[in-house]
């Protein structure tokens, strides 16, 4: 069973998240967004993240394309696996290879990261639980990174939806099945 979580900014889309895995169950959790030293008010968000979850809770810090692909792959059928979130993994991607200013080459090395994601959530035997961000409702962005951020996101998210099996949408904290 593979489940997409979506939802903007503070609409509750990874404690509701959490919420579809019994704390009793073993869970890892893949933490993709990268922790900064310099910037305490990230870590801080960090912080009540991790004391959300409950103590059996696995965390595996997976901020870069290949350890995310690769916890999924080597996740078992009796595994459960809750991601959160794809918009900080995203953009450690499109920092890695360096896409902001629209390279083309880096453009296919975010591409390849992306379909190699997808394709690893494919194959992923465990339980899945897949939060990320919606960014198509708001405003076109002012800035040309902000519009592909916006860009990327939106499709890999297009992508993934039509894989997972479940589709949430969280908007002020109010699920919406979508699928």
């Amino acid at each position: 069973m593979r489940t997409l979580v979506l939802g903007g900014a503070r609409s509750g889309k990874s404690a509701h998240a959490e919420r579809l895995v019994p704390e009793s169950d073993p869970v890892t959790y893949l933490a993709t967004g990268r922790r900064d030293p310099g910037d305490r008010e990230w870590a801080e968000r960090i912080a009540a993240h991790v004391s959300r979850r409950p103590d059996s809770w696995r965390t595996v810090e997976a901020g870069d394309a290949d350890s995310l692909r690769r916890v999924l792959g080597d996740a078992g059928s009796d595994a459960t696996v809750l991601v959160d979130d794809l918009a900080t993994w995203l953009t450690g991607v499109l920092d890695d290879a360096g896409a902001w200013d629209r390279d083309p080459v880096a453009l296919d090395e975010v591409a390849g990261h992306c379909a190699g994601l997808v394709d690893a959530v494919v194959g992923c035997a465990a339980r899945l639980v897949i939060v990320s961000a919606e960014v198509g409702l708001g405003v076109v962005p002012s800035t040309p990174s902000g519009r592909l951020f916006r860009d990327e996101l939106g499709s890999l998210n297009a992508r993934l939806a039509d894989v997972c099996d479940e589709v949430v949408l969280l908007v002020a904290g109010q699920p919406l099945r979508l699928r």
